[in-house]
């Protein structure tokens, strides 16, 4: 798809939000992920006004704060030459943990934000309000598991009795999780120490952890770091499916941000 022109829409005039928004969801809606909650009047205020038409253009002067861990977003529209948003991008927020882009959510700090498919299942019991407004099925692992300086793991079966750092809100923990089964391992047969995904290099560091998941695109600077010092990559073919675009129903419900959010997912998706 080629980039769109800021007068251009991915969407037609008129189109009902509820029904762009359901289309978006998909699977994810009929699996509960869609991560509605709350029963205060606002929330339902919110809720009802995401059934107005969506505008066909995004209003001028409309902006919208973005997540991008460690500028990995702005880079892949850079590369992609996806450069003509048709909104100004008031902060490229440097946030990707699950939990930390709740509770950016949570402070208003941030609209939009791409993760796995637990953050918004976790956002959904706590009792926080946001959808799903996009997702994107990845067939390839995302993550390998790298063991502290001085390891003498070489396999997961190796992971019996060790401290295995443990994200309980966000991808990495399925990931593990899901490779201790396939290898037969129960959970009780190692230490899962809680943690979020961005302790996981100073954990492994300071080998309060001997394992931690990591993402691809992280671990090559942690093993130039440390693979002389005895720590080591260990692939896993067990992949998270979901990689999704998701906000606020607060910010959904505006309808400038609301269509703004609209222009942004097929550059996403293209990014």
């Amino acid at each position: 798809m080629p980039p769109l022109s800021p007068s251009s829409s991915p969407f037609a005039p008129g189109v009902d939000r509820r029904l762009f928004l359901s289309s978006l969801l998909g699977v994810a809606a009929a699996a509960g992920l869609s991560g509605c909650a709350g029963a205060s009047a606002a929330d339902s205020k919110a809720k009802g006004s995401l059934s107005a038409p969506l505008s066909a253009k995004v209003p001028s002067g409309t902006s919208l704060k973005i997540a991008s861990y460690q500028n990995v977003q702005q880079l892949q529209f850079k590369l992609a030459g996806l450069t003509d948003l048709p909104f100004t991008v008031s902060s490229w927020v440097n946030i990707g943990a699950g939990p930390d882009v709740i509770n950016a959510f949570r402070a208003k700090s941030l609209d939009v934000a791409n993760n796995a498919g637990i953050p918004p299942i976790q956002a959904h019991y706590q009792g926080y309000d946001a959808k799903i407004v996009a997702i994107n099925i990845t067939r390839k692992p995302n993550y390998l598991f790298a063991t502290k300086p001085g390891s003498d793991i070489h396999t997961v079966a190796d992971f019996k009795g060790k401290k295995l750092a443990f994200s309980q809100g966000q991808a990495q923990g399925v990931v593990l999780l899901r490779a201790l089964k396939e290898a037969g391992l129960a959970y009780d047969e190692v230490k899962l120490v809680p943690l979020t995904s961005n302790q996981f290099f100073t954990a492994l560091q300071s080998g309060q952890v001997d394992i931690a998941p990591l993402a691809n695109s992280q671990a090559p600077a942690y093993l130039k770091q440390y693979e002389s010092k005895g720590a080591r990559a260990i692939t896993t073919d067990v992949v998270d499916l979901l990689n999704l675009l998701w906000a606020p129903t607060s910010v959904l419900a505006d309808p400038a941000k609301a269509a703004a959010v609209a222009a942004y997912i097929p550059r996403w998706a293209q990014g």
